[in-house]
């Protein structure tokens, strides 16, 4: 995975840190507003929680175990951003 975003764009590298055996844990935040800074998105909102260190308020596969369902929500509104 890590691998792929970097190949996509090299700024994507500090997105991710060192895990145990050769994997990566990666700062989806920072990566989603790297990519969207790139297609012209100013403002991003949130991303101040982790979602595997969060059980009360996210679904976590990694760290339950258990399969499960989780939705964002993106809003634009025209004409409020200038």
């Amino acid at each position: 995975m890590r691998e792929a975003f970097v190949a996509h764009a090299d700024e994507a590298a500090i997105a991710f840190r060192p895990a145990e055996q050769g994997k990566w844990l990666a700062d989806i935040y920072r990566l989603a507003r790297q990519r969207l800074a790139a297609f012209g998105v100013g403002f991003v909102g949130g991303g101040d929680y982790c979602t595997v260190s969060d059980p009360k308020r996210f679904y976590s596969y990694r760290r339950d175990g258990v399969t499960g369902r989780m939705a964002s929500l993106i809003w634009l509104q025209q004409g409020e951003l200038s």
